[in-house]
């Protein structure tokens, strides 16, 4: 019995590993090249194609009117990515700046002096379009930090951080403790604001 035992154990023993094949090796296929013929009197189907218009985005952040569109619209104009990161930043300085019941305060959401006629950021502009294309220009005029934020658009915190350290405010946002983090209530401004 123990005879038959091991005999059986020897014969399901496993086998030495096969050698692998050689890295190295390449297999070509060579053969005639193929050609196809197509009848003289085929005629390729026209292409039609479905009729498609857009809005422009600043037409349609326009008809929609909310902070969330004024914010995306100072990224588009700055050429900044409009990721859910620089939205939520951008929605909380306006915040800041005049609250979210009235973000649309005077047109000038981020109390912008330039090109306001308002140097400390009091002044005033025609319509929020150009309010947030002030807004960008006056970023990239002078305040590379909070561009180099925005750009690269991947941490609220971090650019406001950069806000903050800014001379933006002469506060500087009690460097953060006067700035809230909580979500921003979505509140659209009068169409004559935008007009």
């Amino acid at each position: 019995m123990t005879a038959v035992a091991l005999i059986a154990g020897f014969s399901i023993a496993p086998t030495a590993p096969a050698q692998a094949a050689s890295a190295a090796s390449t297999v070509t296929k060579t053969g005639p090249a193929q050609t196809f013929a197509v009848d003289a009197n085929v005629v390729a189907a026209p292409l039609v194609r479905d009729s498609v218009t857009t809005t422009a985005a600043v037409q349609n952040l326009r008809a929609q009117g909310t902070n969330e569109d004024w914010a995306r619209l100072v990224l588009i104009s700055g050429a900044w990515p409009q990721s859910e990161q620089n939205v939520t930043v951008m929605l909380r300085w306006m915040r800041q700046e005049n609250g979210p019941d009235n973000w649309w305060n005077r047109n000038n959401p981020l109390n912008n002096g330039y090109g306001s006629g308002g140097g400390s950021g009091l002044g005033s502009y025609s319509n929020l379009v150009s309010a947030a294309e002030y807004a960008a220009a006056n970023l990239h005029r002078g305040y590379p930090d909070v561009v180099a934020a925005l750009t690269a658009g991947t941490s609220a915190d971090a650019t406001a951080a950069a806000i903050w350290a800014s001379p933006w405010a002469t506060s500087h946002y009690g460097n953060g403790s006067h700035w809230s983090t909580s979500p921003v209530p979505i509140i659209a401004a009068p169409q004559s604001a935008w007009e």
